[in-house]
């Protein structure tokens, strides 16, 4: 068991109006994405308090929340408090977000599965999407070229778009299984992006190049042309990411 270190730069204040949960995903990250590891200790409540700017009881919700989720455990007496537990797979896979937060899943598994589901989801907005659906992809579609047309290009806020881009078809697909399951995949890629693709200027173009390309697919019909779009997407980005993975391995 060991105590943590520096941690005064480990968490910011939670965000006033949802301060709950910001704290229970604040400690969840830093577990997950391996800030805080297995048998570590979480600084003592004081410190959370400060940290989080928050009260004890909102505080010590959310650590029996992380509890309940395996997370972490409490520890009793004098030198008790919040330990972080080992991750294991069953725990992670209580939810597809999590596994993938977790980065248990290889490219080619992630890109694998996107591709069927992907590809699929897309068809069936083709077949599906009403009017009304389309104006919402288009607005979409100007939401992230404003982002690439910025000076420099906002890359966080094209990535909000494109994950907003990516839960609209599933809406649009009228299938609830896949709305939740792609939620959660778009959820929590970003971490995939952040640590195999630049995102510079050119392949933020070349995303919004596929995202303009399938909403025209969508709109007129061709539910074939929209499947093909979005498996070709998937698989040539999940490319240049495993050609980056090779390089820092």
């Amino acid at each position: 068991m060991t105590t943590l270190k520096k941690s005064s730069k480990l968490f910011r204040q939670a965000a006033q109006n949802r301060i709950f949960q910001d704290v229970v995903n604040q400690i969840q990250d830093a577990i997950m994405d391996g800030r805080l590891k297995a048998g570590e200790m979480l600084p003592p409540e004081r410190d959370l308090k400060k940290m989080f700017n928050t009260s004890r009881g909102t505080l010590r919700e959310a650590l029996r929340v992380l509890e309940e989720r395996g997370l972490i455990e409490i520890r009793l007496g004098v030198n008790g408090g919040a330990m972080v537990k080992k991750v294991s797979t069953r725990q992670a896979t209580r939810t597809l977000g999590r596994l993938i937060r977790c980065r248990m899943v290889s490219l080619n598994h992630l890109a694998e599965f996107r591709e069927g589901i992907e590809g699929h989801v897309a068809g069936l907005a083709a077949q599906r999407a009403t009017k009304k659906d389309v104006t919402a992809l288009k607005k979409l579609l100007e939401r992230a070229r404003a982002c690439i047309e910025s000076e420099p290009p906002e890359r966080g806020a094209f990535l909000e778009a494109d994950r907003l881009f990516h839960e609209e078809l599933a809406r649009i697909s009228r299938n609830p299984v896949y709305k939740f399951v792609l939620d959660s995949v778009h959820e929590n890629i970003h971490r995939y992006y952040e640590r195999y693709l630049s995102m510079d200027r050119s392949e933020l173009v070349e995303n919004y190049n596929d995202m303009e390309e399938l909403v025209a697919a969508i709109e007129a019909g061709r539910a074939n042309e929209a499947r093909v779009l979005a498996q070709s997407h998937v698989l040539r980005f999940n490319r240049r990411m495993k050609e980056k993975e090779e390089t820092v391995k």
